[in-house]
């Protein structure tokens, strides 16, 4: 009808496409249900973590008032149960905050995943409650946990802490600090090792790759005091030796304030690490898998039938009649194993006419047997089946349901796992044929054959492209609902971070007040003292960005490494653009931080404050 483009009319058998289809979503919500469990897990981690990091750091800056505390005759237990109770009140309101906003944000959440093509069209949010109570009783659970290390420390405070002048950090190492840190990057490192040396597909997996990286996170941050001062160093070398005081400052106060450096450099760390480990890893993978098409197809033309049909016997023929092409058909079919006696496992096929044909157009990564031996009662599988050994007979299903009993005739190597397995044509009876490689005969010239081949499938509507073109075409590489649902993960983890970020740049440049002063009276002018903490925050978001790189640099050479052992050798992919836009942000936001809060400071008389 006119003006109505997109719009289907739908009647008889086809209106049940009008209504919700389990079946037909079921994929669509499982992947839903992965999303949203992945947003949760690393949600739950982000806010524990710059909680604990907080937390730790308020009390830090707390010492001599706990110092007071202790000595006006306050016990240890007492210190530590005033601060879980403040982590509560702050938890309780929070977490009703947190809620009402949820309540507000979930329908446009929803909405979103639907255009993004994560739900289905039909996907909305419901009138149900408990999700706002588990809501509410998590947030408690997160700010409890983040405290309880602070709580713990506040209660350690020795009453001498009351006399304390001196605003370079000591003592930024505990001995829990050490074995908490030294342990958790021990624990990445030697299951690192035991997932290459045992299965090193797993790390390939995406519940892997997502997980992974929060140990190394957690490490990286409660090490970081051990490496702030040098890092510091390192990024200020520059600016110390330019005209002025400015840049000498920002290093002298960066590298003497451990906590104050380590505290605002965690979030950032966290942002950075999870952006680069998380984007890196999807993008490292479907790297390697486009080299492995690439590395497999050796066709100089690949003629594909129009989507959802295939060429008859008559295309075939003509394509077959092409002076100088040696042609191979091929056809998509599966066949299916049972393992373990209890899973049916379905693996996706090509039918192929005969091995020579097979031969001269696809270089398969065979890790045992030939291409030659596969004839009608033989099978090509990968190193992935539990029966993978060549002269072995395997019990399978083939497309059509038959049930067959056929010989190992060659093994190819797992790579990234999109092998898959081949068959000949008469174990794919009525699999139409959608593919035909062509390889060029010898002294052929190429035009000449991409023009007969071009001719030969116009009547049915083929498309003929070179082996490159289809090959970059044809990559497997992540959906874009994948890159969507990790963006949203993402957003939630820099959401979380950006809050942390400014509350601890806030109190930590207004618990500098006293040495604004001084340097106020020693003649700096406003700007000056503004452009000196510019510099302190863009230093100490470097800081939290390089031990951010440094934990994703780790995590993708874990998949590179897997990738290779896997025989699909890979350079790991760092998605720069992400990183910097994550690191740009952050750094935005702690600069803005310090400045707002200094120019509050700033508008007292010096000598007021004094």
């Amino acid at each position: 009808m006119p003006g109505s483009a997109g719009v289907r009319v739908l009647a008889g058998d086809d209106r049940r496409y009008a209504d919700a289809d389990p079946d037909r979503d079921r994929e669509a919500l499982t992947a839903l249900n992965a999303l949203f469990g992945t947003a949760g897990g690393v949600s739950a981690f982000v806010s524990v973590f710059v909680v604990a990091s907080t937390f730790a750091f308020a009390v830090a800056q707390r010492r001599r008032e706990f110092g007071l505390l202790r000595t006006a005759g306050a016990t240890p237990g007492q210190l530590r149960r005033m601060v879980l109770g403040e982590a509560l009140a702050v938890g309780v309101l929070a977490s009703a905050t947190g809620c009402l906003l949820g309540a507000y944000a979930a329908p446009h959440l929803a909405a979103q995943v639907v255009e993004e093509g994560l739900a289905p069209a039909w996907f909305t949010i419901g009138e149900h409650t408990w999700p706002y109570h588990m809501a509410f009783w998590t947030g408690l659970a997160v700010a409890l946990c983040g405290a309880t290390a602070a709580a713990w420390r506040a209660g350690r405070t020795s009453p001498v802490e009351a006399l304390r002048e001196a605003s370079a950090d000591t003592g930024t190492m505990t001995r829990g600090r050490w074995v908490c840190g030294a342990g958790l990057l021990l624990t990445a490192l030697v299951t690192l090792v035991v997932a290459l040396a045992g299965d090193p597909g797993d790390l390939l997996h995406r519940k892997t790759y997502v997980s992974r990286p929060m140990l190394l996170i957690a490490a990286a941050a409660l090490l970081a005091p051990v490496v702030v001062r040098p890092s510091a160093r390192l990024l200020t070398w520059l600016p110390a030796r330019l005209p002025g005081a400015t840049g000498l400052l920002a290093r002298e106060n960066t590298a003497a304030g451990v906590r104050r450096t380590a505290a605002v450099a965690a979030p950032v760390l966290v942002t950075v690490a999870l952006a680069g480990s998380l984007l890196g890893a999807v993008a490292t993978l479907d790297e390697a898998k486009a080299a492995e098409v690439r590395e497999r197809t050796a066709a100089a033309f690949v003629v594909t039938a129009p989507s959802g049909t295939g060429f008859d016997a008559a295309a075939v023929d003509r394509l077959r009649a092409v002076p100088g092409a040696e042609v191979s058909p091929t056809s998509s079919t599966a066949v299916y194993a049972l393992e373990d006696g209890v899973a049916l496992i379905r693996s996706d096929a090509r039918a192929v006419a005969g091995p020579g044909a097979l031969t001269a157009t696809t270089r398969l990564p065979l890790a045992a047997g030939k291409v030659a031996d596969l004839d009608d009662r033989s099978i090509i599988v990968n190193e992935e089946w539990a029966e993978h050994t060549v002269g072995r007979s395997v019990r399978i299903w083939l497309g059509d349901g038959t049930r067959k009993t056929l010989r190992v005739a060659a093994v190819m190597h797992t790579g990234t796992g999109d092998n898959g397995v081949y068959v000949t044509a008469a174990n794919a009876a009525g699999a139409p044929v959608d593919r035909v490689d062509v390889a060029l005969a010898d002294g052929a010239d190429a035009d000449a054959v991409a023009a007969g081949l071009r001719g030969a499938v116009t009547p049915v509507g083929g498309r003929v492209a070179s082996g490159d073109e289809w090959a970059a075409a044809a990559s497997p590489g992540s959906r874009g609902t994948t890159r969507a649902g990790l963006f949203l993960v993402l957003g939630i983890a820099l959401l979380y971070t950006g809050i942390s970020v400014v509350n601890t740049m806030l109190t930590a440049t207004s618990d500098r007040a006293r040495e604004l002063t001084v340097l106020r009276l020693t003649g700096a002018t406003d700007r000056q003292v503004l452009r000196l903490l510019a510099v302190e925050s863009l230093t100490v978001t470097a800081v939290g960005a390089l031990l951010g790189l440094l934990v994703a640099g780790l995590n993708l050479a874990g998949m590179a490494a897997a990738l290779h052992l896997l025989t699909a050798p890979v350079t790991p992919v760092v998605p720069w653009t992400a990183v910097t836009t994550t690191a740009a942000i952050c750094a935005a936001l702690t600069t803005a931080a310090a400045l707002t809060s200094a120019t509050l400071l700033l508008r007292r008389r010096a000598v007021a404050r004094e």
